[in-house]
């Protein structure tokens, strides 16, 4: 009988942290990533980012699913969010390639990770109402990310160009339809 129980309070706290062991986990992708990159593994580095991207597109929709969402879950989401699609790709581009550009590479690593994180604290302040407001840090985390692949095939200077647009994409009011 005592076995049955625990396993029973088990099944319901693992069930009741469902999206936030998700969320956890991404955040752990994240932070392999940051220190793949410390360590040159610029590839890896790249597949840990695109990791966390899949495990993030779930733990919202478990939440929701699970009728589970929870200020902290929203919170703690966007805590991980910053390391594994502001902090991961930004330091990758940098090790990758903004190094070479001297203070002007630090300063766009530096912008695009701030644009970051004022797009999540904006997010965590409003309603949701179905849209985000301006480029989901996801999204440019990725597109961020697969500019790093894109090296060797255009010149240096458009993924500067590229991080600043997604900086200011992150800040922008526009509206998009959430899917």
């Amino acid at each position: 009988m005592f076995l049955s129980d625990y396993l029973d309070y088990t099944l319901k706290k693992l069930k009741a942290n469902a999206a936030n062991i998700l969320t956890m986990t991404n955040l752990s992708l994240g932070g392999f990533s940051v220190l793949a990159t410390l360590k040159g593994q610029l590839h890896m580095s790249v597949l840990l980012v695109f990791l966390a991207a899949f495990v993030d597109r779930f733990d919202g929709a478990v939440a929701r699913k699970m009728n589970i969402e929870s200020e902290l879950g929203k919170q703690l989401d966007s805590m991980s969010d910053i390391v594994s699609f502001g902090v991961a790709p930004a330091l990758l581009m940098y090790q990758g390639l903004f190094y070479e550009f001297g203070a002007p590479g630090a300063v766009f690593t530096i912008l695009y990770i701030a644009c970051g994180a004022f797009r999540l604290a904006r997010f965590n302040i409003t309603e949701n109402n179905g849209y985000f407001a301006g480029l989901p840090i996801t999204a440019a985390g990725v597109l961020m990310t697969l500019g790093y692949l894109a090296i060797p095939y255009f010149p240096p200077q458009s993924f500067m160009f590229l991080a600043l647009i997604l900086s200011f994409l992150m800040v922008g009011t526009f509206k998009l339809k959430k899917i």
